[in-house]
């Protein structure tokens, strides 16, 4: 008996971690299929991007997280519901494997929606993967230091302009966070001032935090507009180029530096599968997470709508992932001893941000909000108890302590990158 989990974030892992405490010895194999060997603490991910923490401080290996879950580092080509097998392409050798299954879990969470809007994918930076937070800073680094140069003053504008879209919780913390990035390392250029940088966030709807408490909304709107972020409401955006953001209202806002954060969905693959589908693409899943009419299939966070008992849908969080993921390996179990399987229940603790300038804002089941430092404190509390391994917790505790007394660090690390590879070829002659 083999179980395949399609994806190594928050659900795929805690599903493994839970499989591994539930199963008896030689009742059942697991399998990990991920693109990456470490799990990423999303929820930290804009203070990579603003040089608080380390990129490799928030990752953690998949390999040490778990004891006898089989990882195969690659990426899924396509899926044989008959047949029962996963078609694989491992990243490293670029050779197929096919991935036997008896039972099969999709938690391969979600990407950066574009809405078909012309030119954000080309001309934006999205902000998901630890590459995303890590291009953003080495590009952010890099219109510091021709802007510190620049004469033509259009052009020294439109470098220091730094235009955020979405107002939801990624949107308003990535703004909040580039303030504090401004303000630690612009001494070190000596012609560029606080004021001739400008942050401007830009929502469709006509709140930030649109799906959250309004007056945790109406908190991020009024903090951030005192830090001088210029926050737009109602802004739909036409199109992205090389230049900057046409907004449907006829008004452009010229900048080298767009991030994209207006919302997620699930791969486009997930959507190719032949399952049941839910309107933006993710899997239809049943209360107990099996997926609707498909035996043995079964689908739980970004990528999967699982109806709650009051109606709706669980929200795409991983608040919400960390708890599906164990209760759907329980299921699992169940089925494999023929037991009934349970109807997944969870009510949400609350919801949080962090703004930078150690502001944060917190709203409660009971509709209460806590904003300003409290709120960043437990922000930052609760996500440091979460991460996984000592090791870990320890390093970003340090990271953390380091950045209040020291200046963010300003060094553009070419690691990796279609740049450093022409520099090396350059170098070579070629």
């Amino acid at each position: 008996m083999r179980i395949v989990i399609l994806g190594g974030g928050f659900a795929g892992l805690a599903v493994a971690q839970r499989l591994e405490r539930l199963l008896r010895p030689g009742e059942a194999d697991v399998a990990i299929i991920s693109r990456d060997n470490y799990a990423l603490f999303t929820p930290m991910l804009p203070e990579v991007s603003n040089g608080d923490l380390e990129p490799r401080h928030i990752v953690s290996p998949l390999r040490g997280l778990l004891r006898t879950t089989t990882l195969a580092l690659g990426e899924v080509v396509a899926i044989d519901f008959v047949a029962r097998t996963v078609d694989t392409r491992l990243l490293l050798t670029n050779e197929r494997q096919q991935i036997e299954f008896d039972h099969l879990v999709l938690a391969t969470g979600s990407v950066s929606a574009t809405f078909g809007i012309p030119g954000v994918a080309e001309h934006s930076y999205p902000f998901k993967r630890l590459e995303d937070a890590e291009d953003l800073r080495n590009h952010i680094v890099e219109t510091l230091e021709v802007a510190d140069i620049e004469k033509d003053l259009a052009r020294r504008r439109a470098l220091l302009t730094y235009v955020i879209v979405g107002g939801g919780y990624t949107g308003v913390e990535v703004a909040g966070e580039l303030v504090d990035f401004f303000r630690s390392i612009l001494h070190f250029y000596r012609h560029i001032a606080l004021a001739d940088v400008e942050v401007t966030l830009v929502e469709g709807g006509g709140k930030l935090l649109p799906d959250l408490l309004p007056r945790m909304g109406e908190y991020c709107a009024a903090f951030l507009a005192r830090r001088k972020v210029r926050v737009r409401t109602n802004a739909l955006v036409a199109s992205v180029d090389a230049g900057g953001v046409a907004l449907k209202d006829g008004t452009r806002l010229d900048s080298a530096t767009v991030v994209w954060s207006a919302g997620v969905r699930p791969s486009p693959f997930i959507a190719s599968l032949p399952l049941p589908h839910a309107r933006n693409g993710g899997i239809l899943a049943n209360a107990d997470m099996s997926v609707k009419d498909t035996p043995n299939i079964w689908a739980l966070g970004d990528c999967a709508w699982i109806p709650m008992p009051e109606g709706g849908f669980y929200p795409a969080t991983a608040q919400h992932a960390i708890r599906e993921g164990p209760a759907l390996a329980e299921n699992v179990v169940r089925t494999l001893r023929g037991e009934p399987t349970r109807p997944f229940r969870w009510k949400a603790l609350g919801t949080m941000a962090s703004l930078g300038g150690h502001r944060g804002v917190v709203g409660f089941p009971n509709g209460f909000v806590l904003t300003g430092f409290a709120a960043w404190f437990m922000w930052r509390t609760y996500y440091l108890v979460r991460i996984p391994g000592w090791y870990r917790k320890v390093r970003v505790a340090l990271d953390w302590l380091l950045a209040l007394i020291f200046p963010r660090d300003i060094a553009q690390l070419r690691v990796d990158t279609d740049t450093a590879r022409g520099d090396a070829l350059r170098d070579a002659g070629r």
